[in-house]
């Protein structure tokens, strides 16, 4: 509304100023061209074109632009344990010390599972020619763990609380298996830590984040964890619904929280975070809820992404300002006739073009 208002006060003072209407149409004109907003409407999509390329170059998919603007103000980053920090393929250590009745039914359970634990049960299972256990009205507990009916007793597979066992003794990675009232059996896991994860938690504390630790694991496993790679804040034993609300505590307190995490019970928290990113090896439900996947799994893509979104939140205000500087030199000559319409038009592309290089700046190192 601005740019037509302008152009059509022009056309009337300089109509009615020199009487020459021809005139007047020509600088009405010049000044609607030269106010096109093009380098306007072009400040945040040429840098988000630009940096969506730089990413998907770097193995990140951008699944809207507007994550971009919400990484750009992060100041804390929050990290799953198995499958992200670790690579999510844990190794069942004391399959062989179970009895064959308990791995039969602990395969059985963890048949419907694509947790990283249930799938090592598995694993194990068909190497040792294991056949699961013949299991009624199987269901799956989110955060917890499996469930089912053998021979009229109640069955379980998961965490250690829900299973009635203290893991407080565990210093591994376990998942805890209850048949009827026995007594709850710890299956041990060993996961490998991915080799970038060290480096990584140490850039982002250069760059001033803080970096916290939010796993459903047992405390001792999450703890060591923690302690080996710097992590002072941290938290064990998270069911899916504690996610959230953990993550809203820190939002409340004014936190712009990145959560990074692959696995079911990491949806709901991915999705409530403000901005969320998975590796491509996470799950379907984890996948759909972040903003940003990690195509490559590669986790020192996370540092590198921030960085560019800061940039990127750079180059789009410098891109504003240039539009605006323009704006403040191209107006007034065309308001005071010094400016034809193909003049007009050749300054109008010469601030989009100015825009567009200004975004190709973006993140060449």
């Amino acid at each position: 509304p601005l740019v037509h208002i302008l152009s059509a006060a022009a056309f009337l003072l300089w109509g009615f100023y020199s009487g020459d209407w021809r005139l007047a149409t020509n600088i009405a004109a010049a000044v609607l061209i030269i106010t096109c907003p093009w380098a306007l409407g072009l400040a945040v999509p040429a840098v988000l074109t630009a940096a969506s390329g730089r990413l998907f170059r770097n193995g990140v998919l951008l699944k809207e632009g507007v994550a971009l603007e919400r990484l750009a103000e992060v100041d804390t980053v929050v990290f799953d344990k198995t499958g992200t920090l670790t690579t999510g393929k844990p190794k069942l250590i004391n399959g062989e010390a179970v009895s064959i009745k308990d791995m039969t039914v602990a395969v059985a359970l963890a048949q419907g599972s694509a947790h990283p634990l249930s799938k090592a049960i598995k694993e194990f299972g068909a190497t040792q020619g294991i056949v699961p256990a013949k299991l009624e009205d199987t269901i799956e507990e989110p955060g917890m763990g499996a469930q089912a009916t053998l021979d009229g007793q109640v069955v379980r597979l998961g965490r250690a609380v829900w299973c009635g066992a203290e893991d407080s003794d565990v210093t591994q990675t376990a998942s805890w298996l209850r048949i009827g009232e026995g007594a709850p059996v710890a299956l041990l896991f060993e996961d490998t830590l991915r080799p970038e994860i060290p480096e990584t938690i140490t850039a982002l504390k250069a760059e001033g984040l803080d970096v916290r630790l939010l796993s459903g694991d047992g405390k001792a496993p999450v703890k060591a964890l923690a302690e080996k790679l710097g992590i002072e804040g941290w938290v064990a034993e998270a069911t899916p619904a504690s996610k959230v609300e953990k993550l809203e505590e820190l939002g409340a307190e004014g936190r712009k929280v990145l959560m990074v995490g692959d696995g079911l019970n990491d949806a709901a928290a991915l999705a409530g975070a403000h901005v969320s990113m998975s590796p491509a090896s996470a799950v379907d439900a984890s996948r759909t809820s972040a903003d940003l996947i990690l195509v490559g799994d590669d986790l020192s893509e996370v540092v590198k992404s921030l960085r560019l979104a800061r940039i990127s939140k750079r180059r789009i205000l410098e891109n504003f300002a240039l539009a605006a500087i323009y704006n403040l030199i191209a107006v007034p000559i065309a308001l005071m006739g010094f400016a034809t319409p193909l003049l007009a038009a050749l300054a109008m592309s010469a601030s989009s073009i100015m825009v567009s290089l200004n975004a190709m700046r973006l993140g060449r190192k």
